[in-house]
Parts: structure tokens; sequence; C-alpha cells
């Protein structure tokens, strides 16, 4: 799940050196949060924040599969 966030984050942001994911785990839940530069924090959240939203429907799918749940939180 981090490389997918990571990868798509990457993928919007113009500062990709400065992305991370750092996991952390509560029980059965894993908590995904994202790092981008100040700059590019609107590029990830989106209007209305409709790639935020985007991010966390593509993560939730991919994990439904191990039965996880999954939350994006974007610092």
């Amino acid at each position: 799940m981090k490389e997918l966030v990571e990868v798509i984050a990457k993928a919007l942001v113009d500062h990709p050196e400065e992305v991370t994911v750092t996991e952390k785990e509560e029980g059965k839940n894993l908590i995904l949060e994202l790092h981008v530069a100040a700059s590019d924090m609107g590029k990830v959240i989106g209007k209305q924040g409709r790639i935020a939203k985007a991010i966390r429907s593509v993560v939730k799918a991919a994990s439904s599969k191990d039965n996880r749940k999954v939350d994006v939180e974007i610092v």
C-alpha cells in the first residue's frame, strides 16, 4: 500500500523527491501518512478534496483483498 500511495503522489507533484509515506499500525487498521512539500499540498488535495478522495478510494479498493482498513492522511 505504501508504494501505491507513493507512486500516485509522485506523479502529481512538482517535487517528487520530497514525497514520503510512513506507515502506522493500530490493530487491524493501517494508517498511511503522506508528506509532501508545502507548495505541492494543493496538487495532492485538489479542488474540494477530489484528488485526495480519489487516492483514498484507490487505496481502499486495493486493501479490500487484505481484509484491512487503510486510511490515508495527508500531512
